[in-house]
């Protein structure tokens, strides 16, 4: 089974970013990156904005232009969640096409590493294991 809709998509893969802010770990070093990161989604069609500097996450209105944008499938989005995709090969095999700066979205990397099992986690306790890769 895939997401219903956009509201799904950023429902899903947005509340790992809520976590991450709420983390005391990961949440100060998410914060101090101070970039604004887009992700666009199809299937469904979904825009997702995250602004480290407010710690908000988003549909894009009202607020800043992102810094970097990823668009990829939901289903790769929330593959990538769980651990499942390599982003720079995903990126260097156009699975996931980025606009902006690339720097600053594998600086987050090693960052979303650490939220992969809440991610699943989530899936799980939502009885959404149809959307387990």
């Amino acid at each position: 089974m895939a997401f219903k809709d956009a509201d799904e998509v950023r429902h899903y893969i947005g509340s790992v970013f809520s976590v991450a802010f709420d983390d005391p770990e990961i949440g100060p070093k998410l914060k101090s990156t101070g970039i604004v990161l887009g992700f666009r989604f199809s299937d469904p069609e979904t825009t997702l904005v995250v602004d480290t500097i407010s710690a908000t996450v988003g549909d894009g209105t009202g607020q800043p232009e992102p810094t970097a944008v990823m668009a990829m499938t939901s289903e790769l989005g929330s593959a990538y969640w769980q651990g499942k995709v390599n982003l720079p090969l995903a990126m260097a095999r156009g699975k996931i096409k980025v606009e902006g700066n690339v720097a600053s979205l594998l600086k987050l990397a090693p960052l979303g590493k650490k939220l992969f099992p809440a991610y699943v986690d989530r899936l799980n306790a939502a009885g959404r294991a149809d959307l387990l890769a």
